[in-house]
C-alpha cells in the first residue's frame, strides 16, 4: 500500500515544488500573467514561508514529492484571516484525498495560529481543486481579498475557521 507523508518544507524541495506548481498550471492551461507561474517567490517556498503565522507542507508519496500547499498572512488580509496558497498535485498524486489531507493540516494550523477565516484565490481552470474547496466549505466571494499581486485569479472563496454560534 502506497505510504503518504505530509511534512514542513526543506530548502532542497524548493526546486521540485516550483516544477510542480508550474506544470500543474501549465497543464490546465492556467499559466497565465498574474498567477504564481511568474511570481519569483515561487522558486523560493521555503524561504517566502520563514514569515510568522506561515507554513507549507510538502506531501510526499511513496517517498517522493508529489506536491503541497500552506497558509501564509497575505498583505492586505484582515488580521483574522490567512490564505491557503500554492496547493498543488503531480497528476499522480490526485483522487487519493492527499489533496484533503494538505487542506485539511492547513485548516487545523490556521486555527492554532489563531486565524478565523481562510482565504483563497483560484481560477475556473482548476475545476478538480473547486470541487474540494467547496466540500471543505468554501464559499465563492464577489471580489477579492488582500493584495496578493495575482490579477491572474479570478475566482476568490473562504471559510470559517470559527463555528457562529
Amino acid at each position: 500500500m502506497p505510504s503518504i507523508h505530509i511534512r514542513n518544507i526543506l530548502p532542497q524541495d524548493n526546486p521540485m515544488l516550483a516544477a510542480i506548481i508550474r506544470n500543474t498550471l501549465a497543464e490546465f492551461g492556467a499559466n497565465h500573467p498574474g498567477t504564481v507561474y511568474f511570481d519569483a517567490a515561487t522558486d523560493s517556498l521555503y524561504e517566502l514561508f520563514q514569515e510568522p503565522k506561515s507554513i507549507y507542507f510538502v506531501a510526499e508519496w511513496n517517498d517522493q514529492i508529489i506536491g503541497g500547499g500552506g497558509i501564509f498572512p497575505t498583505q492586505g488580509l484582515p488580521a483574522d484571516t490567512c490564505e491557503l496558497v500554492k496547493m498543488y498535485l503531480l497528476p499522480e498524486g490526485r483522487g487519493k484525498g492527499i489533496g484533503q489531507l494538505l487542506i485539511a493540516r492547513c485548516i487545523e494550523t490556521a486555527k492554532t495560529f489563531g486565524f478565523s477565516k481562510i482565504y483563497l484565490e483560484t481560477m475556473p481552470e482548476l475545476k478538480q481543486a473547486l470541487k474540494v474547496y467547496e466540500k471543505f466549505g468554501f464559499r465563492y466571494l464577489n471580489a477579492p481579498l488582500g493584495n496578493s499581486g495575482h490579477f491572474g485569479c479570478d475566482l476568490w472563496m473562504i471559510r470559517d475557521l470559527i463555528a457562529k454560534a
